[in-house]
Formats: structure tokens, sequence, C-alpha cells
């Protein structure tokens, strides 16, 4: 989330000085409601954040008192629903004061946002000129993703809302691709739509066109059959005409329609969708309040992962309780379902958890026993739900690449772009890695709002120097340019942060910043492993070995089956060696090539401490496999690169190496 206010509205208008927006109101993907401080102004109850995004949406213009009531509290009696509405406006008040400025306006009959002082990113794309590109920038995902499941009647108010909402996206797709020139453009616009509406003909005959003309004709014919597959799918066709009838019709903007299918919404274009079910109960020792709180605490503690989009608890519940639970996860767009039971015997408490993939057919992907013995619940709630997420999320990321790289889409997003690059990081086949390098910098470039896209080609780029595989020093460069430019997208993306914590300490050797980025990544998650593992490298880098242990420790115990374990455990050889286990340092690096021999780093850790014990031999079959990896590695390339700050250690470090052969 940037908290800085456009100085252009993507219609083109520029603000006059008065009137410059005081609150910034995302309703794209989850809500968020910023001022133009950075403060967060958000209320805290759902039904006035639903009032919040009705008065926005509603542009402005003034919104009948009895018909906010309708739509948030269409069971209660009209006394009930006047006094409910009065409260809510109290609270959004009290919410919106540290802005400053009055924003609400509010009579006997109407309540009213002052939209000269709102920029709301649903409003200025439905207003935005047809044709304009940046528009479209703001579609990142659903409207108000949060909010489903608080009332039937704002149900079905949201679907017309998001009905209207992908009509305007797809009427200034539809002008882009009118105007677009050359094969490149016509085949960039085209996709561009498709990804709104998949059923439009006359895109897909540009882009097959396109293809053509350009001299591709297996993505014609590629294209060709995705469009006749689509074309044959039955009922795709009603739900679509359904979603885009009522935002032709247009009219007051509160006015409810039916609700879109299930199947006409769209998944999230930027990652993955995922619901947390209220685990279940089982046996008569365990108190209800303690699954409830479990649950809660693991969506909490899943939303700190940015590329996670973890559907709100209670919306989800009172779905399941009205659909059954696929029926509720299907309605709600999610990839994935999280559930399980807790039982408690005595001190004892036992809680069983199971990932179940939605797409067809649903599969369950992971599950994990957690038991712990302990009276003071609220430890075991933190200490359950930190280790859960941090294993849960790689593990995400690994079904979300391998089924990008099985499914070839000839509209791929950034984030299918990103996906297909993350196994060649674990494979590290070097004509395998150069093309995911290929991979993210199409993502990057196709969208350059993207903050996952820009921080995990600055990963990549740790990768390249770190494997000897950069042949000039752009590769530091460009590396620091993408970490700079993944935090400044979304400066709360604690992976974002601490690897550009690990570009500035083992590229740059900026260790006091690196500290500071890394520390900051985890207050933001404390439970991501990768955090864990840079900042105890940079740690022991600082001299401070004993602590990059315990950081390292840290990383184990969260995740200790960590698809990066073959990185993440070698680092703990570095502490070892500088605190002269030697012995110690040499076992974890041979076991971290025994994970992924074509790491390189491992091999310099290993070498160093059999120089300091005098293994000649073993030394030399080391060196002779580090060569088929980097035949470039010397002692002066090993002392060029050390980021090491304290004189001893470098010294130990490089006569271990200079002990162990290395030329």
């Amino acid at each position: 989330m940037s908290a800085i206010l456009p100085l252009r509205t993507p219609h083109g208008d520029t603000p006059s000085p008065d009137a410059f927006p005081r609150l910034r109101l995302v309703l794209i993907g989850r809500m968020e409601a910023w001022s133009l401080a950075a403060l967060p102004v958000l209320p805290r109850a759902r039904k006035t954040r639903a009032l919040l995004a009705v008065l926005a949406m509603a542009r402005g213009q003034p919104v009948p008192r009895g018909r906010l009531a309708e739509l948030l509290w269409s069971r209660r009696g009209e006394e009930q629903q006047r006094g409910s509405l009065r409260q809510a406006v109290h609270e959004l008040s009290e919410s919106l004061a540290p802005i400053g400025v009055p924003l609400l306006v509010s009579t006997r009959e109407t309540v009213a946002l002052r939209g000269d002082l709102v920029w709301t990113d649903a409003v200025e794309l439905m207003r935005a000129r047809p044709g304009k590109a940046d528009a479209l920038d703001l579609l990142t995902d659903e409207l108000l993703v949060d909010m489903d499941g608080l009332d039937a009647a704002f149900d079905a108010w949201l679907a017309e809302q998001r009905a209207r909402l992908r009509q305007a996206a797809a009427t200034r797709a539809a002008a882009m691709l009118a105007t677009a020139e050359g094969p490149a453009a016509v085949a960039a616009a085209a996709r561009r739509l498709l990804e709104l509406d998949m059923r439009h003909a006359e895109a897909w005959r540009a882009l097959i066109s396109a293809l053509r003309e350009a001299g591709d004709r297996a993505g014609a014919l590629a294209a060709e059959e995705q469009h006749r597959a689509l074309s044959a799918a039955p009922g795709v066709a009603a739900a679509t005409e359904r979603g885009a009838a009522p935002a032709a019709r247009g009219g007051d903007p509160t006015t409810p329609a039916a609700p879109l299918a299930a199947s006409a919404r769209p998944r999230s274009a930027r990652g993955a969708r995922l619901g947390v079910l209220p685990l279940r109960v089982l046996g008569t020792e365990t108190e209800a309040h303690l699954a409830i709180g479990l649950a809660e605490e693991i969506a909490t503690a899943l939303a700190r992962f940015r590329w996670l989009f973890v559907a709100d608890g209670a919306s989800l519940a009172a779905a399941s309780a009205r659909l059954g639970e696929t029926k509720a996860a299907e309605e709600l767009g999610l990839d994935f379902l999280l559930g399980g039971t807790v039982q408690r015997s005595g001190a004892r408490v036992r809680v069983s958890l199971q990932l179940t993939d939605l797409r067809p057919p649903a599969t369950i992907v992971w599950s994990q026993r957690f038991e712990s013995e302990t009276g003071d619940m609220l430890a075991l709630q933190d200490q359950t739900a930190a280790e859960l997420v941090a294993r849960i999320d790689p593990e995400i990321l690994l079904i979300e690449a391998e089924r990008a790289t099985q499914r070839r889409s000839v509209a791929p997003t950034a984030y299918d772009l990103l996906l297909r690059a993350i196994p060649a990081l674990h494979r590290l086949d070097r004509d395998g890695f150069l093309e995911a390098g290929a991979l993210l910098e199409r993502a990057t470039a196709l969208d350059p709002d993207y903050a996952p896209a820009f921080s995990w080609h600055a990963y990549w780029h740790l990768f390249l120097v770190g494997q000897g595989w950069s042949r000039n020093g752009q590769a530091f460069a460009e590396a620091e340019r993408l970490a700079s430019r993944a935090i400044g997208l979304d400066p709360q993306d604690a992976q974002a942060l601490t690897i550009h914590g690990h570009v500035r300490a083992y590229l740059h050797h900026s260790l006091p910043e690196a500290r500071a980025l890394h520390e900051r990544a985890l207050a933001l998650n404390p439970n991501l492993a990768m955090a864990w593992v840079f900042s105890g490298m940079t740690e022991s880098y600082l001299g401070e070995h004993e602590r990059a242990l315990q950081r390292l420790d840290r990383y184990k115990q969260l995740s200790p089956l960590h698809p990066h374990a073959f990185f993440f455990d070698a680092a703990r050889g570095i502490p070892l060696l500088l605190l002269g286990r030697h012995e110690e340092a040499a076992e974890v690096a041979r076991q971290a090539i025994a994970l992924q021999p074509a790491i390189s780093y491992p091999y310099k850790v290993v070498l160093s401490a059999l120089g300091h014990m005098g293994a000649a031999s073993e030394a030399a079959a080391w060196r002779a496999r580090l060569a088929e990896i980097e035949p470039d590695f010397t002692l002066a390339r090993a002392i060029a690169r050390n980021p090491m700050a304290r004189l001893e250690d470098r010294t130990h470090y490089e006569t271990g190496l200079m002990l162990a052969g290395v030329r």
C-alpha cells in the first residue's frame, strides 16, 4: 500500500489545492483507508467500513438514511435500523477525525461523503476516460474482497458494484484495443481485455490476428484452441451476461441486483486466496473459545504474508452456515481452505490442521499435527499459529508455482510469470535459472506496480552473484534497484524488506542499514522464515555470532522443512566457522550440499572449515566439485565479496580457504 496520493487522477484531472484529497480509500482488494499523513483511519467495525464504502461509491452524492439502514441492517425493525445507523455514522466520524477536515455531510434525511476530499480507487477507475491505460492498473483484485456475508442486502449491492466496476474496466480495455497499432501493441491490449472478459470474441480475433502477423504461429494456434474451449464451456456465457447487464443500465449506485455467479468472479491476479475455518472442537474438555481464538490467530498471522489474500473469518463463517463450507468457499472465490480440529486433555492440547486446494478436483495438499503441554492458552495460540503459517506459506507458493508451470495461459499475469520462475530458484540449473530471470523481468515490465515481482527478481540476482554467474558489476546495481523498488511499492511487505536487507549486506556490505531492514521485516511478520535467516547472516557478518545462531535456531523452529532449506540451513555454517567450531560448520555445509549440490556457497564454508582442520585430501575433492559450479572462484574473488565487518573474521575465513588450497 502506498500512502502517497496521486497528483493526477487516472481520468486526467488535476485537483485544485483547496480540494486536494484528504482521505485515500482502497476498495479494490482488502479495504484500506489512509489519511494524507499516512495514518490508518479504517473503522474497526465491519458495518461501519461498509457504510464508508457505500458512501464512497456514491461519489459525493447524498444517500438516504433509509437506504443505508436497509443495506446494512435489512433484518432489523425500522427503529433498530435507525439507531444502528446513528451509531455507525458516529463511529465513522470518530475514525475519520485524525484527518482534521470534516468529510461527512449528515442531515436528518441523508448522509454523504465529500467527494472532492476523497480519492477512491474504484471511483477513479470508473470515471477515467476510455482508453486511459493507467486506470486499469487499479484493478488488481475483486472489489471489497473482505466484505462478503455482511448482510443479504449489502451482498446484493456489492455484486452490483463489482459488475459495474468490471464493465467499466472492460470498456476502457476495449477502447485501448481499438486504438492499438502494431502486432505487439494489439496483442498486449487484447490480452488486457481478455483478463477482464475471457468471452470477448473481438479480443480473441485481434489476439490471434496479431500473433499471426508477428509470426508466432504456435501462439496463434494456442489462442484459437483456448478460445474454442471457452466457447464450448456451459454456463459461462450466461454468468458473464448477468455480470455485465447491471453496469450497462447505470442508475443509482446503491440499487441492488442479483449476485454474480461464483464462476463469473475472477481469481486474484496477484496472489492466492485463502480461508480459515473455525476449528472443530473434539472432546468435552475443550473450550469453544480456544478453537475460535486459534482460528483467528492463524488468519491474522497468515494475513501478514502480503502475497496471500485471507478471507474475512466472519464472512466465511456466515457463508458456511448458509451454504456449507465448500459452496461458501466457491462463493468467496477461494483457492485454499484451512480447517481442522482442536482437542484438549488436561494441560495437553492437540491441534490437527488440513489444507485443501479447492481447484477441481479438490485435494488435501498439506496436513500437520501440533501438540503442546501448557496452561497458557494464549501462548499456545501464538506458538501454533507462528509455526503453522511459517510452514504453510512456502507450501502454498510451491503448489501455485506448479500449477502456473502446467498452465500456459495466452495472457499470463505478472503473478503467473513470477510463479513460473520460482521452481528454477530451487533447482539452480543454470539454463533454467537464466530463463527464470527473463520471466521475472517480463513480470516487472508487465505490472510495474507489483512489489513481489521486484523483490523476487532482486532475490534472483542474489543467487546470480552468489553462484558466480554474473559477468559484470551490473547485477549489484540492478539488485539494489529492484529491491528498493519493491519496498517503495509496498513498505509493509516483510519479504521485500528482508530481501533488500540481504542485498545491502551481502552485495553492498552496508551492515547497519541491513540490520535495520531485517528488524523492520521481523516487526511486520515475525513468522517469516527468510527474515530470521537473513537477519542471522547479517548478525554474523557484524561479528554477533551467538546472536546469529539464535536467529537461525528460530528459523529452524518455525519451518524445519522449508523448500529453501538448502540455502537457509547453510547459513548456520558462517557463525559456526567464525566461532572456531570447524567440525560443526563443515557438517552443516555438507548437509546443505546434500539437499542441493548445485548451490555454491556451502562449498566455500566447508572448504574454509576443512582448511583449518588440516583435511587437505577432503578439501581437494570439494574444490573440484566447486570448480564445476563456479570455475572462476578464487581467493581474490572471495576477499572482494566478503561482507564481514571484523578483520579477525575476514582473516579467519580467508585463511581457511587458503589452507584448503583455493588458488
